[in-house]
């Protein structure tokens, strides 16, 4: 589900938020600069005299007043340019991005990256450049929610209209980083374009359309960067945990395990791992997000348990489990909803919810507030709306199936993931957090 877009956690990568959005910066247009005189201008002339004169002070700025109009007022307008299209072609946008993209490739390691994230659900987009070692700051985001994996549970293929919005999402990502200077990007696709018939078919018009060459990757690799991406959010007190990412056609779980060592790659410590072939976008079309009774919310929870119940690894943490240094990590938009409302936030605000630690008395009282709203209840609140109020509690039902089979007192909230672990994972192997030496060497 959509990012809505830190706590005391060992500082892996901290987002700061520079600016709203790094693309939209107005261009200033100044005055048309004024030639000076001839050379071989005669001055014997009264006429030509006094005209370079006034020319003379035109040049250094100031305005000489005549009959009351300003002098600069009469210098002629520029002559008309090119107009460019304002129906610049996709096809054309994604041209300039992979152009610029191989003129930057061997930029310097201060230069930016970007991570895009095309879901079952959302298409995401984060740039950022390093900050100290370990951290980076964010200078631009886009999230759009697509459903790309609308009926892709019954017809097994992406529908028409389901890639013409991902498309559209996709084509505002290819014109934000087109004029960038980007040390490293990359970008994938996860579930919807894994398991639809026509995915490859899709990925290729991807390319065509808006100049994005999409990565579809495997769900080992997908569980890995959400672990990469929530790091900072691991203190050193915890022993072990449970990380999930709820997705709109897949949920990842990775089983860590820090108990006899630690090092500063979080993902080296993960003992076992699986994804479940479920989301909120595929359970609430199976059994309906709109009108959800408590028997249909069972029913969805007793469906993730078998899947879970079929983990061989799900035991690997059981000597920490429900222990004060275990704890539940959930990156998702079921997750960061859930923190919202029971935050109280009249508008999602990401600084509060990113890290917030959640008592599971508090989680069960959310959930059952949630799941005592009507849909147009869901609707009205601003954390979850319109765009997720059918998504929702099918969503909670995933957490809920986590919950029993995993007990745990506490759960931490990240919103963060996938975006997030690229741009450690590509700011890491270029080695742009290796410290200085005064000299400027870099140290390991």
């Amino acid at each position: 589900m959509d990012d809505h877009a830190q706590g005391d956690a060992p500082p892996i990568a901290e987002l700061v938020r520079d600016h709203v959005s790094a693309g939209d910066e107005v261009a200033d247009i100044g005055q048309m600069p004024v030639s000076a005189p001839a050379s071989g201008y005669r001055q014997d002339l009264p006429a030509p005299k006094k005209k370079r004169k006034r020319r003379r002070k035109r040049r250094r700025g100031v305005f000489v007043r005549d009959n009351g109009l300003c002098a600069a007022s009469l210098v002629p307008p520029p002559l008309p340019g090119p107009v460019p299209s304002p129906q610049k072609s996709r096809s054309a946008r994604g041209r300039s991005y992979l152009a610029h993209l191989a003129q930057s490739s061997d930029a310097r390691s201060e230069g930016l990256y970007a991570a895009l994230d095309l879901g079952t659900n959302n298409c995401r987009l984060l740039v950022a450049k390093p900050g100290r070692p370990g951290r980076f700051h964010v200078v631009d985001a886009f999230s759009r929610i697509v459903r790309l994996g609308e009926g892709l549970g019954a017809s097994g293929r992406l529908s028409d209209a389901a890639m013409d919005r991902a498309v559209e999402a996709l084509g505002v990502c290819a014109e934000k980083l087109g004029g960038l200077p980007l040390k490293g990007v990359r970008m994938i696709a996860t579930e919807a374009c894994r398991s639809a018939g026509n995915g490859a078919r899709f990925l290729e018009r991807v390319r065509l359309e808006t100049g994005l060459k999409l990565e579809v990757i495997d769900r080992r690799t997908e569980a890995r960067l959400a672990v990469s991406g929530c790091s900072s959010l691991v203190t050193q007190e915890t022993d072990g945990l449970v990380l999930f990412d709820i997705g709109g056609g897949s949920s990842e779980i990775a089983l860590i395990d820090l108990s006899s060592h630690r090092t500063p790659r979080l993902a080296n410590h993960i003992v076992s791992w699986t994804s479940l072939p479920t989301g909120v976008v595929s359970l609430a079309e199976r059994f309906g997000g709109r009108d959800v009774t408590r028997a249909t919310f069972e029913a969805m929870v007793a469906e993730v348990t078998g899947l879970l119940s079929a983990f061989d690894g799900s035991e690997r943490l059981a000597h920490l489990a429900g222990g004060a240094r275990f704890h539940l990590l959930g990156t998702s938009g079921t997750v960061t909803t859930l923190a919202g409302v029971h935050l109280g936030l009249r508008r999602y605000d990401r600084r509060r919810v990113d890290g917030l630690w959640m008592e599971r008395e508090s989680i069960d009282q959310m959930m059952e507030t949630i799941r005592g709203w009507s849909f147009e209840e869901r609707q009205a609140n601003p954390c979850i709306g319109a765009e997720r109020a059918d998504l929702v509690l099918a969503g909670c039902a995933i957490l809920e199936a986590i919950r029993r089979h995993w007990p745990a007192e506490r759960l931490r909230v990240a919103d963060r993931g996938l975006r997030e672990g690229m741009l450690n994972e590509m700011m890491a192997r270029d080695g742009v957090w290796r410290r200085r030496r005064r000299g400027g060497a870099r140290t390991a």
